[in-house]
């Protein structure tokens, strides 16, 4: 994207998340700021891989409200708890208020929507020849069924959106918004996004040989893969004062291999480039990269590379939060914007968690304790299949 200035920064007026380190995102903060990771040994009664997974607490014990009955899948249903939180449904409420249900945008990422559900459905379908009773592919499965579910929960009628870039998907909603918002479509929007456990994705990156049999140790030395998280988070955002917002972000699409990143991290450079082009900012003005981080060889050894290459090699402090929730697939991007605009609120950095001893072969500087830090402005990186990249600096109010 052009590497113009923002007028305006996109102000984070609400959030809410639940992920495997629990609900809220008082949650995340806490277990993030305490290395605590909420990944366990799978013990999935549906999947018997041997690996670790971030399934969220509840996740099968909320009942949709009636009349969205058929929406009812694993995926709306984390998303139906975030949007439980009081205090996110008041600013929603209030800015409904304020600007009307039609003026507030939903833009969501998901990567395998409720696919969850559709598994069992076509195993149904080969045996029995007959989908299962209710199956509502629709309401549950179709790539925009998050949206709109979300968009009825909330009872806003703005335009709805749904990207699918992979792991960049609930980062790339941040910059939609902001361009929907700059060119006077809406006034606000609701970003964020939803992704579920399910056996397409454990089986395919178990097929791709990325997935740990141990936890995840992202940028250690002995990091063996990732392990798989879900989550769900929203964030409330306009061209309107607050105590965090959105400065600048980039995208880029480096096309170097369909799971591999460039050696170098062109693509990553690339869109962290134009994320601090676009807030304004140099190198040395950013305290803090969330990282990408999903502890595989190549993509921890390829984000190093990039960030040397902007920052130089060890001069902004980094760390991978997905030691606490597992990769998070297309919801990690705004899962770890949660994270990323609480320690600049709160002004610390988070610790790289369960890292056991670091690559010396990665020139980079990363966070083993949670410390204080004058922070004003972080970046957070997120890097999707195909070189779909995305970074976004967020940046302390005015």
């Amino acid at each position: 994207m052009p590497a113009h200035r923002l007028n305006t920064m996109l102000g984070i007026q609400a959030s809410t998340v639940v992920s495997a380190a629990g609900h809220g995102a008082g949650a995340l903060w806490d277990a993030a700021v305490q290395g605590r990771s909420g990944l366990r040994a799978n013990t999935l009664d549906w999947c018997d891989l041997p690996c670790w997974v971030g399934a969220v607490p509840g996740v099968d014990d909320p009942a949709l409200a009636a009349h969205l009955g058929a929406w009812d899948c694993r995926n709306h249903r984390l998303a139906w708890l975030a949007l439980q939180d009081p205090a996110f449904q008041q600013a929603v409420a209030a800015a409904r208020n304020r600007h009307g249900a039609h003026r507030i945008a939903v833009i969501l990422g998901t990567s395998t929507s409720g696919i969850g559900s559709t598994e069992p459905a076509y195993a149904r379908r080969r045996e029995s020849g007959s989908w299962p009773a209710g199956f509502d592919y629709r309401r549950t499965h179709a790539v925009d069924a998050l949206s709109r579910f979300c968009a009825q929960t909330l009872g806003l009628q703005g335009p709805l959106a749904t990207v699918s870039t992979a792991c960049s998907s609930s980062a790339k909603v941040f910059l939609l918004a902001q361009r929907w918002i700059a060119a006077g479509v809406v006034d606000a929007a609701v970003v964020g996004g939803s992704d579920s456990l399910c056996l397409s994705t454990l089986h395919g990156f178990h097929a791709l040989q990325l997935l740990s049999e141990e936890i995840c140790r992202p940028f250690d030395a002995a990091r063996k893969g990732i392990s798989i998280g879900e989550a769900a988070g929203f964030m409330l955002v306009e061209a309107a004062p607050a105590a965090v917002g959105v400065s600048g972000g980039g995208e880029s699409s480096d096309a170097w291999h369909m799971s591999t990143p460039h050696p170098e991290g062109e693509g990553a450079q690339a869109a962290m480039r134009a994320a601090l082009a676009q807030a304004g900012l140099a190198p040395a003005d950013i305290g803090w990269v969330n990282a990408h981080g999903t502890a595989t060889a190549a993509n921890d050894r390829s984000e190093a590379a990039a960030v040397a290459s902007v920052f130089g090699p060890g001069a902004v402090p980094l760390s991978s939060t997905k030691g606490i929730t597992g990769h998070a697939l297309a919801a990690a991007g705004v899962v770890e914007a949660v994270i990323t605009a609480t320690a600049v609120e709160r002004r610390t950095l988070p610790p790289s968690a369960n890292l056991q001893q670091h690559d010396p072969a990665l020139a980079v500087e990363l966070v083993t304790q949670a410390r204080p830090s004058g922070l004003r402005h972080a970046l957070s990186n997120n890097f999707g299949f195909g070189g779909s990249n995305c970074a976004l600096v967020f940046s302390a109010g005015a």
